[in-house]
């Protein structure tokens, strides 16, 4: 009986595929031969893995060399202390998220995973149980599947004390940290992925001038005290879920010095903070051109908001349910509506900022009515509202220092109509002769250098 047609086709490709995997020549078989504490730095070529490395070593694939793994399971597994793996391509890991099929899974302390491309593989670098590793400069995307189904960029489990530092995501789902505390994640990149970065239950992370962009989620994080944000760049997490930075059930948290733009929601807070007689710290940072600037899941309290500056935001401030914000603390904040005077030249406005809730509470209290958000009819109710208000308005906030700034809108907008509009977006320049740079432009109307 002879096979047909449409079920030889995938047959050959099969056998093709296995053929090409048992060609490749192996790569475990170096790493068995190499003395512990050597370096290993293969020849040129395409090597064949999984590869598993349980002695100190330096693998050095010098740029020239790239580790196969055959769509089965982890392509390299780091089961050692004291080891460097850097300057390879890793590819083609398994697809088992209950084996976390990786580019490389640590299980061990002080190494060092440093420039590698990671593509085509479920999770890039995975670190469990390990601690004092440094992660840094690698280049990591996962499969090309749906979003949910993708793998973590990087991930930390009970895993303490580690550097992650100056790596590229792209199209990854998560970087995630579980359990893990005093880790340092510092000047990383993350686009197209969901949450850029995840803290779940972990503890005094320090998380310091990364660069996430256009993913669903800026940075998020869950039931993990203690964590220090300072000096981050999260742009345009839009979408339904869409958060800059987010807050579930969280204790005593810096947010210094941040740039939140372009988001759905720039910071939201979910019962935090969650421990009694703690506080959570926001200060000095820009809020700006988001659809909602603070979004408060309810009337709570414990938040200190001063020096942060407000500007562009279609709602400043909005609380579930119809209730207020005023009972945390907002002092000293720059609010780009505010319409008092500084007639002493403090700087300071002489009469506080106060933000009432008119209309827009319809869309805060309806799902259905915030698809009209910034609708004209919306806007117009909105308006209506604010000269004759048909019941008193509900006080959302009071800042009674509100903070003045000289540059004024009109001067920005004549800026952008001289020059053009440019941008200049990560590492890449539109062109030649750069055009008006509107975030620079944005800071410099603010007083921010």
């Amino acid at each position: 009986m002879s096979l047909r047609p449409p079920l030889l086709l995938p047959l050959l490709f099969c056998l093709w595929g296995t053929a090409q995997a048992q060609a490749l020549p192996s790569l475990q078989k170096l790493v068995d031969a190499a003395e512990p504490n050597s370096t290993l730095t293969p020849p040129p070529g395409v090597y064949a893995g999984p590869v598993v490395i349980d002695k100190p070593l330096v693998l050095d694939g010098q740029n020239q060399v790239t580790i196969d793994g055959g769509g089965k399971g982890t392509v390299i597994l780091l089961d050692t202390d004291s080891a460097t793996v850097k300057n390879l391509r890793l590819t083609n890991s398994g697809n088992s998220h209950n084996d976390l099929d990786s580019g490389i899974q640590v299980r061990g302390d002080f190494n060092v995973i440093k420039d590698n491309r990671i593509d085509n593989c479920l999770f890039g670098i995975d670190l469990q149980q390990s601690k004092n590793n440094l992660v840094r400069r690698n280049r990591i995307s996962s499969k090309d599947v749906e979003l949910g189904v993708r793998g973590d960029a990087i991930r930390l489990w009970y895993s303490f004390n580690n550097k992650i530092e100056e790596n590229v995501a792209t199209n990854s789902r998560d970087i995630v940290v579980w359990y893990s505390r005093d880790n340092l994640i510092r000047g990383n990149k993350s686009t197209g992925g969901r949450y850029s970065l995840h803290f779940m239950y972990s503890q005094y992370n320090l998380v310091e001038n990364n660069d996430f962009r256009d993913n669903s989620v800026g940075i998020f994080i869950m039931y993990s005290d203690g964590i220090k944000v300072r000096g981050n760049r999260v742009f345009r997490a839009t979408g339904p879920t869409g958060v800059g930075i987010g807050f579930k059930e969280t204790s005593s948290v810096e947010i210094d010095n941040n740039e939140i733009l372009y988001c759905a929601t720039g910071l939201d807070l979910d019962v935090s903070p969650f421990q009694p007689d703690t506080t959570n710290l926001i200060r000095h940072n820009l809020i700006a051109y988001n659809a909602v600037g603070v979004r408060f899941l309810n009337d709570w309290t414990g938040n200190i908001f001063e020096g942060n500056l407000f500007k562009g935001n279609l709602t400043q401030v909005a609380v579930n349910g119809g209730k207020s914000a005023k009972r945390n603390i907002w002092r000293g904040n720059h609010w780009d509506e505010y319409q008092g005077f500084d007639r002493d030249k403090d700087g300071i406005g002489d009469r506080p900022y106060e933000q009432f809730g008119y209309a827009d509470r319809l869309w805060m209290d309806v799902n259905d009515a915030r698809f009209f958000k910034g609708s004209p009819m919306l806007e117009v109710i909105d308006f209506l509202e604010r000269l004759a208000p048909f019941s008193p308005p509900n006080l959302m906030l009071r800042d009674e220092r509100p903070l003045m700034l000289a540059a004024s809108a009109e001067e920005l907008l004549r800026q952008s109509l001289a020059a053009g509009w440019g941008e200049q977006d990560g590492d890449v320049a539109t062109g030649e002769k750069q055009g008006f740079d509107a975030l620079k432009a944005l800071k410099q109307s603010l007083g921010r250098p």
